[in-house]
């Protein structure tokens, strides 16, 4: 029992002195590859932890191994800064004064849901409250948002082609009712890339490939 005691304590010790000298980033938002190295780190401590037939030596000399690695990659990061979109990857502009851009959140493999969910969670929550929008390359959201947003609370009634019926229920309309009112603004459901409704009938509505617009869409429902 103190064996194991005294190997913990050794594994800890150094896996504290190797996260400190990696950097604040290793505590925080985290790029792709630091990601990785932090879970490699973490199953190799537990190996020697949990198994003490294993030398203990060999969990410190790959968990410094790992940390010679980190710092091969960042230096290559530093001084060849072409290799960090490479490396690191880099942001994606998914929002823009048009609108959405659907092949930004393909490439990053997000719907407008998870955009929208990425927006409440930053603080906005109508589409149009932004100019930009990007995901970094850690995958946090980033806004430039304008000078008054909407106090309003907007529902998605088409993602990418698809209706959300148990959202229809909500603002009281049905299947036609929205194709109809799809069909006014020239477009099919397939068409759609977004349409969203807020409890005063503000609709912001975008087809692929085009520009979107804020409409008004009759609603009788409450949420």
């Amino acid at each position: 029992m103190a064996l194991i005691f005294i190997r913990t304590a050794i594994i800890f010790i150094t896996l504290l002195a190797v996260m400190r000298l990696m950097g604040k980033s290793q505590i925080g938002e985290m790029q792709p590859f630091e990601f990785v190295i932090t879970l490699l780190i973490a199953e190799l401590a537990c190996i020697p932890m949990a198994d003490s037939s294993i030398p203990l030596m060999y969990g410190v000399i790959s968990i410094l191994a790992i940390f010679v690695l980190h710092q091969i990659v960042w230096l290559i990061d530093l001084w060849f800064r072409p290799m960090k979109a490479v490396i690191c990857g880099k942001p994606s502009l998914v929002i823009t004064k048009e609108g959405i851009d659907s092949y930004q959140l393909k490439k990053n493999n997000l719907d407008v849901s998870d955009l929208i969910e990425s927006m409440r969670s930053a603080g906005y929550f109508n589409l149009d409250d932004v100019y930009y929008g990007l995901y970094e390359a850690n995958g946090s959201f980033s806004a430039l948002p304008k000078e008054q947003l909407t106090p309003t609370l907007p529902i998605i009634l088409v993602d990418c082609g698809k209706e959300i019926k148990e959202n229809l229920k909500l603002c009281g309309l049905d299947g036609q009712r929205l194709r109809d009112f799809v069909k006014e603004q020239g477009a099919k459901i397939k068409e759609v890339l977004v349409l969203t409704v807020d409890g005063n009938g503000r609709a912001y509505f975008q087809k692929k490939g085009q520009p979107y617009k804020i409409l008004h869409c009759e609603v009788s429902g409450g949420w």
